[in-house]
């Protein structure tokens, strides 16, 4: 008798990792395609990249003051976690990862793959003096605004 076979299982990982902030998206995307085939070598499957752009970490990793953060959705198993994160240990300009397991045993078939997305992160502070012009013109506006809603009415 053929016994059907049950769907395999993976776990639910997710890995931030941290690159140079001097890195251009080109570089980002290398990195993020590294990790893609280790991923799809060993068996498992990406779900979706984040690229939550350049922040200011707590205190200076590999003398920046800041980083790129990234972060990887993907299903696996613990032997997956650990070779991609001996990949990200190999590459000069990643800092720092961190891996989490979020489920133990899912259905690899009811997570669809999700496109790679790219946030802003925090802004510059080194923007050009216009940019910093307008956005205080813009609060000075809309706290003079709320100024004049605050003034009490005058009594007749």
């Amino acid at each position: 008798m053929a016994e059907k076979q049950a769907p395999a299982r993976l776990r639910e990982y997710e890995t931030v990792f941290l690159v140079k902030p001097d890195l251009t998206d080109d570089q980002v995307d290398r990195i993020k395609d590294k990790v893609r085939g280790v991923v799809s070598r060993e068996g498992g499957k990406l779900i979706r990249f984040t690229v939550w752009g350049k922040k200011r970490t707590m205190y200076p990793i590999a003398k920046h003051p800041r980083a790129i953060y990234v972060h990887g959705h993907y299903l696996g198993s613990s032997a997956l976690v650990a070779e991609v994160e001996r990949n990200l240990r190999n590459i000069d300009d990643v800092t720092r990862y961190l891996s989490v397991k979020l489920a133990h045993e899912v259905d690899p078939e009811s997570r669809p793959v999700l496109e790679d997305l790219r946030m802003a992160g925090d802004v510059d502070e080194k923007a050009p003096p216009g940019e910093r012009a307008a956005e205080r013109a813009v609060e000075d506006r809309e706290e003079s605004v709320t100024e004049i809603d605050e003034e009490p009415a005058e009594e007749a």
